[in-house]
């Protein structure tokens, strides 16, 4: 069972006892009246040919509550958008956006010719645009987004992650979701082993700053379980690279109250695809993925007012070093009490090659602090080119239809 603990400067809405699903599907269908709730489910080919995307539209079958699917799809070739397109023919209430199709292809070089900018092909990309859908279509009040690589998903997961923002009578504009991530050992090794370790290494070389304090404050920062109001995705400017996750909390951070964000434990245990380890590649798998975190944090930092030296990142790279091996004392001795394997010699390979990921990103932010992978928000690109809401939702139309 979980505790109550509160900490931190976020609510955390924690599962206590047992789960009345019934009871949560049936509020929020009433919810959904007032607030109607939009899913967006960023996607590559992949994932449906693992049979994990599948599994997760049969469970979204027997959901009532919500308004909308938005399915945005990468890496899928015509055949497969038109394979995916034909299997989920049945699912109601859902869209796919083909991003690879030569109608989208065309909008995204028509926002590079106005520097609107939308980024290579990701999920961060996927995100945007299926959030300028969303607003286009000026219907759902509440945005939720989560991957298609889970393997164990719910009906359970998706409603404790829409219930806080779609609740009409809850404050929360912006929720996080979080979990444990464990089989018969513990996962989460960006979280456990370089995201924690590296915000408090930056704590103990900055002091307090608010800023940190917040991005500490949850429990699995990385998570891409989201929901949000419709107000917050229209503001929001969200990466293309692997930064999302974070730039999309310091997008929170910068545009709300705190007390309108929570986050809320979404599952037992949570199992997706494991990102690879290659220690002396930092433009592949998880190094990447951290050297990406670390950039975006370097860039919000300096945002905040946080001037930084060349030395500092040697500096923080060493703290680090230290708080993320003390760690791995403690994950050893919380595995083996709950008789899960641990392999302390393959964390401490992960740890030291964290610790060249954030050199390494300290590296590329010394030679241009300035450059962003921020993708402009709706607002900025509605200003710019007014129409491009409908002509957004033509392309997807006929991507559909045909």
């Amino acid at each position: 069972m979980s505790d109550f603990f509160q900490n931190g400067v976020i609510t955390t809405l924690h599962r206590l006892g047992k789960l009345d699903l019934k009871r949560l599907q049936k509020e929020l269908k009433e919810f959904s009246k007032i607030r109607p709730i939009a899913l967006v489910l960023p996607s590559l080919y992949c994932e449906f040919s693992s049979g994990a995307l599948p599994n997760i539209m049969n469970i979204l079958k027997r959901v009532n509550y919500l308004n909308e699917i938005v399915l945005s799809l990468d890496k899928a070739n015509t055949k497969q958008f038109k394979e995916i397109k034909n299997y989920f023919s049945s699912v109601k209430k859902l869209t796919i956006i083909w991003n690879d199709g030569p109608r989208m292809k065309e909008l995204y070089q028509q926002l590079e010719e106005n520097n609107l900018s939308p980024g290579e092909g990701g999920k961060g990309r996927a995100v945007w645009i299926s959030f300028g859908y969303v607003l286009a279509g000026r219907t759902s009040q509440v945005i939720v987004v989560h991957d298609c690589d889970v393997v164990n998903y719910s009906r359970a997961l998706l409603a404790r992650l829409c219930y806080p923002v779609a609740n009409p009578h809850s404050e929360y504009e912006f929720c996080k979701g979080y979990y444990s991530r464990f089989t018969d050992r513990m996962y989460g090794r960006a979280t456990r082993l370089f995201f924690t370790p590296f915000i408090r290494a930056l704590e103990k070389i900055l002091g307090y700053l608010p800023f940190l304090v917040y991005m500490d404050s949850f429990r699995y920062a990385l998570a891409g379980e989201i929901a949000m109001r419709r107000d917050l995705a229209m503001a929001m400017r969200i990466p293309s690279d692997w930064g999302l996750e974070v730039s999309t909390l310091a997008e929170v951070y910068r545009n709300m109250a705190l007390n309108r964000v929570c986050q809320v434990d979404i599952a037992d245990a949570y199992e997706h695809k494991h990102q690879d380890l290659i220690p002396d590649d930092p433009e592949r798998g998880i190094l990447k993925m951290t050297v990406d975190i670390a950039k975006s944090i370097f860039r919000n930092l300096a945002l905040e007012g946080v001037q930084f030296s060349e030395g500092f990142f040697k500096t923080l790279s060493n703290i680090y070093l230290k708080i993320a091996q003390e760690a791995i004392i403690r994950y050893e001795n919380d595995a083996a009490i709950n008789s899960l394997k641990f392999d302390r010699h393959s964390e401490s390979i992960a740890v030291e090659s964290f610790a060249y990921g954030i050199k390494r990103a300290g590296e590329v932010f010394w030679q241009n602090p300035s450059k962003t992978q921020l993708i402009p928000n709706w607002f900025r690109v509605t200003a710019a080119l007014p129409d491009f809401f409908g002509v957004l939702q033509d392309a997807v139309k006929k991507d559909n239809e045909e």
